[in-house]
């Protein structure tokens, strides 16, 4: 959830004013993935190394989790939602943030219409780094070792991998976010700053992950590059084509891989049609 800090300054205010307007775009996302039935969202909200920001910032980033998770909880325990938390232990996360996000996790635990994973102080390389102690301290012989029991050390060992990661802002980074988990993740990196993002902007990062083949090492056709030349429709498809106008509409680098996503979709379509009619026209023996 990026550009906080970005979008008030470009204000003229203040940094942490940027984290209490994202309280909004935090329930618009939350209440699209339930329109939308995506059964798990995780909200990256502060990493391990947030720490290193100055300290009025970390304040107001973790009061202003602590004030979502009071104001919201039974809301969000109404629609059927599990809350939980993703991070390491330490005495620097304040008292009542804790205590809020103990209590969402005991009212909600028997919830299952979503799973929401409030990941506070997360890093992707140290949650794999306490999985390896694990193995360690409980003896595993190497030989056992495997990704699915590596996996199991993980904490919430019942999250699935991350199927699209979205980071706003235009920022084209990882950011240490849930390393082992995102191996084969979609990435999507609209432009819009967080405070500003919205139900469109994430139904249509979900419109572009749907365009995506995923091939997962496989060898089916790759997903082209968004400058990569495009295919050439097959001859008298040209005309039919629709107009890409309303792709172009939607903002920055979604328009440009959408649009190349939808044409490719197309091309492909009417290849196979056109070769499934030549087999239906050749002569039966």
């Amino acid at each position: 959830m990026d550009g906080n800090g970005r979008w008030a300054q470009q204000r003229g205010l203040p940094r942490t004013f940027g984290h209490k307007a994202a309280e909004h775009a935090i329930e618009t996302v939350i209440r699209t993935a339930l329109e939308e039935g995506i059964p798990w969202l995780t909200l990256f909200a502060f990493s391990t190394e947030n720490w290193s920001r100055p300290q009025e910032e970390i304040d107001s980033l973790l009061d202003t989790g602590c004030h979502i998770l009071r104001r919201r909880v039974h809301d969000w325990h109404r629609a059927g939602i599990r809350v939980r938390g993703m991070g390491e232990e330490t005495p620097r996360i304040p008292d009542a943030l804790r205590q809020e996000l103990q209590y969402a996790q005991q009212l909600t635990q028997h919830n299952r219409t979503m799973t929401l994973t409030v990941a506070v102080n997360h890093g992707g390389r140290s949650e794999i780094v306490c999985a390896a102690r694990t193995l360690i301290e409980e003896r595993v012989p190497a030989e056992e070792v495997t990704e699915e029991s590596f996996a199991q050390h993980l904490q919430n060992p019942d999250m699935p991998d991350v199927d699209l990661v979205i980071r706003t802002s235009g920022e084209y980074r990882l950011s240490n976010f849930a390393l082992w988990r995102c191996a084969y993740a979609e990435f999507v990196f609209p432009e819009v700053q967080w405070p500003d993002f919205r139900a469109e902007h994430f139904r249509q990062a979900l419109e572009l992950y749907a365009q995506r083949r995923r091939r997962f090492g496989g060898a089916t056709a790759s997903i082209p590059h968004p400058r990569s030349a495009q295919p050439q429709p097959p001859v008298g498809l040209t005309g039919s084509l629709p107009s890409l106008s309303n792709v172009l509409s939607l903002p920055g680098g979604i328009a440009t891989r959408l649009g190349g996503h939808l044409l490719t979709g197309l091309y492909d379509t009417a290849r196979y049609a056109k070769s499934q009619l030549e087999v239906r026209s050749e002569p039966r023996l």
